[in-house]
């Protein structure tokens, strides 16, 4: 059975929101919830997520508010993290750490920070036995490639393609694939441009798909009703893990 991970922005519209669009998306398919830290400048995220992130923060996000919603939804399914490196650093990335592990989160998903650089973060994960998220690119050379998932943990988030997310760009990824396997058992994630159309043949060869702007886009959208919003996410998400497993 191949994984569905989804992603949500946190705290849009409010966090009772978060918390009831989170658990319903697990009762339609989700395995794992990526919930978005907000932050001004995200870098890898195309204009749906980056209009996101905007709502989020004008709304007065505060990362107390990340702190309760993954209270509420954490105990009930996987659940990871998914930020740029600032909000991490200045809140601490150890304190961060205590509160995954106060609130039952399992790891980390941070785009921004380099293999090198994730390094040196290892022994906090380590430490609270959280998982770091590594990425793979169809750039990487094989030798990178073997370094960054040797010692991977949970999956591997595989870019589908050089750019951001939500476009819809596609190459071939065999090589790349073949490539991560002869190097590590971690379960292959393959994330960006992943929806409804695409994520059937996106899922060939790996273990698992990871969605984001295909959601975020009915969740900022302000014609639709809240459970409007929950169907629409909901259905979506029941589509993509049943195309996977076909």
């Amino acid at each position: 059975m191949k994984n569905l991970v989804g992603y949500i922005t946190s705290s849009i519209p409010d966090n009772n929101f978060s918390v009831d669009l989170a658990l319903s998306m697990k009762d339609a398919g989700v395995d794992t919830l990526e919930l978005g830290v907000p932050f001004s400048d995200p870098v890898a995220d195309g204009p749906v997520i980056e209009k996101a992130n905007q709502v989020a923060l004008e709304n007065g996000f505060k990362l107390k508010d990340l702190f309760e919603v993954s209270s509420r939804i954490a105990p009930n399914m996987d659940m990871l993290w998914m930020g740029y490196m600032n909000p991490f650093y200045h809140y601490g990335i150890e304190n961060f750490l205590q509160k995954a592990d106060e609130y039952g989160v399992n790891g980390m998903i941070i785009p921004d920070v380099p293999f090198e650089e994730a390094e040196l973060l290892k022994p906090y994960f380590q430490k609270y036995k959280k998982a770091n998220i590594s990425f793979v690119a169809p750039t990487h050379t094989e030798n990178r490639i073997k370094k960054i998932v040797t010692n991977s943990e949970k999956f591997i988030y595989m870019v589908a393609y050089a750019g951001i997310t939500g476009s819809g760009k596609s190459e071939d990824l065999t090589t790349i694939i073949e490539t991560v396997k002869k190097y590590s058992k971690t379960p292959l994630y393959i994330g960006f441009g992943v929806d409804e159309k695409t994520c059937k043949d996106k899922a060939k060869g790996v273990d698992g798909v990871i969605v984001g702007s295909a959601f975020v886009k009915h969740l900022i959208d302000d014609s639709l009703s809240h459970n409007e919003k929950i169907t629409r996410i909901c259905s979506i998400a029941k589509e993509i893990k049943e195309k996977i497993n076909e």
